[in-house]
């Protein structure tokens, strides 16, 4: 009887340990964080330009440290700000495309990403995302 209580032990934190969630939609938590501008007013590279929160811009996150899919998409509000809502949680990066301002070997595409990593380690929490700086030229 002993022997059949200490696998039944056993067998429940195996298969309590393989319901853990991954990163992604269905928790509790959120991410806030704000996006701003810097536009340089057409004088680039002279350090001639302005910040400001930049307002209707794509705010995306990868969900997980693994991969580059994109698990989600959102727009900044009039001040630059944004929120991704009910995650678990894990490890997500969030992103958004900025001008690309090498000038000695741009991208052909004249888009760079900027992103910053971001952990939620508790449920019902909200983790401010460090400020991501975009340019304009």
């Amino acid at each position: 009887m002993k022997n059949i209580i200490t696998a039944a032990l056993v067998l429940t934190a195996i298969l309590w340990q393989s319901c853990e969630k991954e990163e992604g939609e269905g928790g509790t938590s959120s991410i806030k964080g704000t996006i701003i501008t810097r536009d340089f007013n057409g004088s680039f590279p002279v350090q001639d330009y302005s910040d400001y929160g930049a307002p209707e811009e794509d705010v995306y996150i990868i969900y997980g440290s693994e991969g580059n899919a994109i698990g989600d998409r959102v727009r900044t509000s009039f001040d630059g700000t944004f929120e991704f809502k009910y995650l678990r949680k894990g490890v997500y990066t969030i992103f958004v495309y900025s001008e690309d301002t090498n000038l000695v070997a741009p991208v052909p595409s004249g888009k760079v990403v900027i992103k910053q990593t971001v952990e939620i380690t508790k449920n019902k929490s909200t983790v401010t995302a460090p400020t991501i700086t975009r340019v304009e030229l």
